[in-house]
């Protein structure tokens, strides 16, 4: 059997890989990538030339390999394909633990740093401390039983992790809602409705049928007009995989989210870490936890005052309380009255093709690069496209991916994931390769894909994430692109780039009325523009209730039973949320960024970011939006240099200075 996933080249050939190739495949590499560290160690001399280059070039190999089976098993999940997905990591998990734990190997980078300590480049000394680090956080220097214990961990927490993601997709996979009283859908918008018509008719039922995908909850709890059916929808997103959803109780979190936080204390402990929240940040630009919790308490005390008054006005728009389910219908009733904006108005005008077009325009003006689409690319999807970039000399600079509509069996969110990393390397290159997905509402046939403004931001962010991974000029993949960057960084681009999505001199290339195709016209440009601060402490408090949540999960002691853990999270909320959720919420069991994802311990990476890229744009406004010598020094100083730089000294370069909160707080118009 050939099987696709072995290609050395090109990209992935998606109509052909099948689940059966996939642990084949990574079994395969796996063995090969030990062949060659044999051969390596076994050598007589070792040189950054022979023994660390051809090592970066087989773990590039593996990962190749795998990649696309992780992004499969994301936008196309099926029974047999998470079965493969879930084999895999199991061998990921355990092959990686071992190198990062083979003592041979951390000796031979410590040798080689120190015979070469004088000749060696910046970046190539980088690569070394970076794996001195990550064989420092693995336990390399253990004992053995505590080096066992410190695989069996990883290896748990591996199987953990992916069942809390596939809990939080079937059970929002297994919720809907049968209406059949086209009253009840009053407000919500008639693309969703048609929508939930065509499902509805698929399962041989009368009306209509909901269901939980974020689109269809979004729009139901912003403009669904009665407060039974957006309770329904709240009530149902907030407890999902949770112990408050009876129906499915095989998906409850509740236990793999303790089990989580357990092993991950025990495995900070074995490292001689007090908690797992300072393991996270061996890798992160925060020095310590103080600095964090400090960072979001005086964050705190600028926003959480603003949320409360905020939702104070909110309730006297409304003319009464209001509870979780009614804040986003009467925010979107209270935004249209004072800025004349309503996000549903405003699809016309942002059809995707025009989004995506004005978008590829503004990265060629910053950057100077050219994006087109390329045709006959083998797709796991008929939504997915390929696009190639170019560089301003015409030169091939690699490439991505796109999957922008919600459907089932894709996950939720919003993501950027690397394909294939930057490789340039004893004689063998690679272009970077990354996959830019979305969930937005899906055209109703044979309508054009129509996007909010809310939906713009999204792709803008991504689109930044994407520009980080393809502008890299770093040679080796283990620092290239996003890789080796610290965390609390990597949402430097992206956020920066959503700024673009704000600009005035930005939105009439974006934006174009699908029928007439006029610009936005002037007075709904104000208003929209008008917009950007409204209801940014709510925002915030919500961004730093998570980000509190995650960090002190992380910075004590596990807590041992469901009720402990709720426990905690209410205490969080007390000090910082302006909206007291019901007790039956349950947020933190579908909260894949930190018990599914890379965000554990590092949530607050977000607000951290945002500091960063509100300072970084505050450049771009002084000189121009499109200027390119400050563009220049942003793809020269950050977007170049991947992980190969400390990245506050990274931002240092380009900005001259250390970043300051207050240009995030004006941006926001939040009072210093």
């Amino acid at each position: 059997m050939t099987n696709p996933l072995l290609a050395s080249s090109g990209l992935p050939d998606y109509t052909s890989i099948q689940p059966a190739h996939a642990e084949v495949a990574v079994r395969y590499q796996i063995d090969e990538n030990r062949r060659v560290l044999h051969e390596l160690l076994a050598a007589p001399t070792r040189s950054f030339e022979s023994f660390i280059i051809p090592f970066e070039i087989q773990q590039h190999r593996l990962n190749r390999v795998f990649a696309p089976i992780a992004h499969l098993n994301s936008v196309v999940s099926s029974e047999p394909l998470r079965g493969a997905y879930n084999s895999c990591l199991s061998l990921l998990t355990e092959y990686q633990t071992e190198l990062a734990q083979n003592t041979q190997l951390a000796a031979a980078y410590a040798a080689i740093l120190s015979q070469e300590a004088s000749t060696l480049s910046a970046a190539q000394r980088r690569v070394i401390e970076h794996a001195l680090r990550e064989f420092h956080l693995a336990g390399v220097s253990l004992p053995d039983t505590q080096k066992a214990r410190f695989k069996e961990i990883m290896q748990e927490l591996t199987a953990l992790q992916a069942s809390f993601e596939e809990h939080v997709l079937d059970a929002t996979q297994a919720w809907s809602l049968h209406i059949e009283n086209k009253e009840e859908l009053a407000g919500v918008p008639a693309h969703v409705q048609e929508r939930a018509s065509t499902i509805a008719r698929e399962r041989n039922l009368t009306g209509w049928v909901l269901t939980l995908d974020q689109p269809t909850y979004l729009a139901v709890v912003t403009y669904g007009e009665s407060r039974w059916l957006r309770e329904q929808l709240y009530m149902a997103w907030v407890t999902r995989a949770s112990d408050q959803t009876p129906s499915t109780p095989e998906f409850n979190n509740t236990e793999v989210i303790l089990k989580i936080l357990k092993r991950r204390q025990e495995a900070a402990e074995l490292l001689g870490f007090s908690h797992y929240a300072d393991v996270s940040l061996a890798t992160k630009m925060a020095p310590d936890a103080a600095s964090v919790l400090t960072f979001l308490k005086d964050l705190s005390a600028h926003y959480v005052p603003a949320a409360r008054a905020e939702f104070a006005a909110l309730e006297q728009f409304a003319e009464g309380p209001l509870s979780a389910w009614d804040v986003s219908y009467y925010a979107e009733k209270k935004l249209q009255k004072e800025h004349s904006v309503s996000e549903e108005a405003l699809r016309p005008w942002f059809p995707l093709s025009t989004v995506l077009n004005g978008l590829f325009e503004i990265a060629n003006r910053l950057f100077g690069i050219t994006v087109t689409e390329k045709l006959g690319v083998p797709m796991w999807h008929a939504d997915a496209r390929y696009y190639e970039v170019y560089a301003a000399d015409q030169s091939l600079i690699g490439g991505f991916y796109t999957d922008l509509h919600a459907r089932e069996n894709k996950r939720g969110g919003a993501w950027m994931s690397d394909l294939i990393g930057r490789l340039n390397l004893g004689g063998q290159h690679a272009y970077p390769v990354a996959h830019l997905v979305c969930n937005f509402s899906p055209p109703s046939p044979p309508a054009v894909s129509l996007l909010t403004h809310r939906d713009v931001v999204t792709l803008f962010h991504e689109f930044g994430h994407t520009l980080h991974h393809l502008l890299t000029q770093v040679d080796f993949p283990s620092l290239a692109g996003i890789s080796g960057v610290a965390w609390d960084a990597v949402e430097l681009p992206s956020q920066l780039m959503e700024n673009w999505a704000w600009h005035a001199r930005t939105l009439p290339l974006i934006s174009s009325h699908v029928e007439t195709g006029e610009p936005l016209p002037a007075d709904r440009l104000k208003a929209l523009l008008g917009s950007r601060t409204f209801h940014a402490g709510l925002a915030a408090v919500r961004q730093l209730e998570f980000a509190m949540m995650d960090f002190e999960l992380h910075a004590r002691s596990a807590p041992e039973q469901g009720a402990e853990l709720q426990q905690l999270i209410e205490v969080v909320r007390t000090r910082v949320s302006a909206i007291r959720p019901p007790a039956y919420n349950r947020q933190a069991h579908s909260f894949t960024h930190i018990f599914a994802g890379g965000y554990a311990a590092g949530y607050y990476s977000y607000k951290w970011a945002e500091v960063l890229a509100a300072d970084a744009f505050a450049a771009f406004t002084a000189a121009g939006v499109f200027d390119r010598p400050v563009a220049e020094r942003f793809q020269r100083e950050v977007l170049s240099q991947g992980g190969v730089v400390d990245q506050m000294n990274a931002f240092v370069a380009f900005r001259g200075r250390k970043p300051e909160v207050a240009a995030l707080l004006r941006q926001e118009g939040i009072a210093a």
